[in-house]
């Protein structure tokens, strides 16, 4: 079923997308996130991630983050112009669920380090109930999958996850490592979203 709790989360990013087709699924997706995703910290340590993205909360602000540095970064025509305005729609729905299953489908204690993987494959498990076609499930499935850029290997070493290689991997991407990076402060109001 639909949780109106987490969809009001999403209220200021649910006005970014263009596309009224789209608002269906994403609220759909974002409803189902597991209750875990709207409480923990980005970073279990606290090594890899700014101050307001710890603490009870931090997943949900980091995430937000990553989005507003997308919608900011995709107002810019010379950076914008790039994408249509489907693209850039399904980029920022990708960075809202990026790290939807950061600690896995059952909320182990720390960071499951195939977080994107298992992310990719839940929407194509959730397809039955989407409106997006093959390749915009796609599109979603393979911008999430590399958002960890060059951090792919596992703690084992083993090679883990894809790295970026199209244009949209690549922005995807960035918006998440810079809404990872100690000296890019942002503000939240109570509600957690980006001041400004």
């Amino acid at each position: 079923g639909i949780r109106v709790d987490n969809i009001k989360c999403f209220e200021k990013e649910m006005s970014y997308i263009q596309n009224p087709d789209y608002l269906v699924d994403f609220q759909y997706l974002v409803s189902n996130l597991p209750d875990y995703f709207f409480e923990i910290p980005a970073s279990s340590t606290g090594k890899y991630h700014p101050r307001y993205a710890l603490g009870t909360g931090g997943l949900l602000r980091h995430t937000k983050a990553a989005v507003r540095i997308a919608y900011e970064l995709l107002a810019d025509p010379v950076i914008g112009d790039k994408y249509t305005s489907d693209e850039k729609d399904l980029m920022l729905i990708a960075l809202c669920l990026h790290d939807g299953l950061k600690s896995g489908k059952d909320h182990s204690k720390y960071t499951q380090f195939d977080h994107p993987l298992l992310m990719a494959n839940w929407i194509e498990e959730e397809k039955e109930h989407l409106h997006f076609n093959d390749e915009e499930i796609a599109f979603l499935q393979s911008v999430i999958a590399s958002h960890m850029g060059c951090w792919t290997k596992d703690y084992d070493g083993n090679e883990v996850l894809p790295k970026p290689k199209t244009k949209y991997q690549n922005f995807v991407h960035m918006c998440d490592y810079l809404a990872s990076r100690k000296c890019i402060l942002l503000e939240f109001d109570e509600n957690n979203n980006v001041i400004g």
